[in-house]
């Protein structure tokens, strides 16, 4: 059985060499393309390529095909980063070990940098659509909607509209869902409608999809308070300094890891449901237990 630094290595090779070039070489001396490449190739666990690429496999299917849409997500999932980190919304330095992009091109072009890798995205959806396949008109869809304000983009609008107020755990649980879950769930749903699954093996893929986004946010709220910042990659301790509403400051550091036990029991509950399809989860669940147990 592979390992998780073997799976997400070979899903790096995958996605990578082609994140190089989604701007023609005519346009990289543009201060907005190298902002935008900046970010883009900052590095990171290329988690959502990662688990498209995992679930592509899991599903038999062609990871060709696959390809352009993970490539349009991890876009999408930077040009999020670099608006999430501006001074009007988190206010972060510090971004995969490096400044953040307004830091080092300043707000404007940050700005700048995000729109352009958002529509440079959908221009490949676009183009990735042109067959008239209605498989992936689908799955380009879906990735739309998780981005936008019924997914990411809602989700950051709670989280701004709460500022200043206390919220309840349904309330950050929708934020999270939203803000963070949203994307995680496209990686793992996409693969579904271009491989044409069955509703009920796609209903399932999409509740594991649910766990593990949930899974992934509480891990990174307790990383927030226990993490080492210079292997963490972001500034550590933030949360609780700008007084931000986490799993951790409303139920505490031992009842979040209680939940986030809770949640990797979920995501493997959904593994074995997709076991009785005739699916191999092996490399799904070593992915599962590597995000939950990741200190960065």
């Amino acid at each position: 059985m592979a390992t998780a630094k073997e799976i997400i290595e070979s899903s790096i090779e995958w996605i990578e060499t082609s994140l190089t070039d989604v701007f023609p070489e005519s346009l990289k001396d543009d201060i907005t393309v190298k902002a935008s490449l900046y970010s883009l190739m900052a590095g990171g666990k290329r988690i959502r390529p990662c688990l498209m690429y995992v679930t592509a496999l899991m599903l038999d299917c062609d990871t060709d095909e696959v390809l352009p849409f993970a490539k349009a997500l991890e876009m999408i999932h930077t040009y999020s980063l670099i608006h999430d980190d501006l001074p009007a919304m988190d206010n972060d330095d510090l971004r995969r070990g490096k400044p953040t992009c307004h830091k080092a091109f300043g707000e404007g072009i940050a700005l700048l940098a995000g729109d352009n890798l958002l529509n440079r995205a959908y221009e490949i959806l676009f183009d990735a659509c042109l067959s008239g396949d209605m498989r992936k008109i689908r799955a380009a869809g879906q990735i739309a909607a998780k981005a936008g304000i019924g997914g990411m983009i809602g989700g950051q609008s709670i989280d701004l509209d709460s500022e200043g107020k206390t919220i309840t755990l349904d309330t950050l649980y929708e934020l999270q869902e939203k803000k963070t879950g949203a994307l995680l769930s496209a990686a793992c749903v996409t693969p579904c409608y271009l491989a044409g699954v069955a509703p009920d093996v796609q209903s399932i893929i999409q509740e594991f999809s649910e766990h593990l986004g949930l899974m992934f946010q509480i891990q990174d709220d307790i990383l927030d308070v226990m993490a080492d910042q210079e292997k963490l990659g972001k500034t550590v301790g933030k949360d609780e300094r700008d007084g931000k509403a986490t799993f951790v400051t409303l139920l505490g550091l031992e009842e979040a890891k209680n939940k986030l036990d809770e949640e990797v029991t979920g995501c493997k509950q959904m593994l074995r449901r997709l076991e009785s399809f005739g699916y191999d989860t092996s490399d799904l669940e070593t992915i599962v237990d590597f995000l939950a147990e990741r200190d960065y």
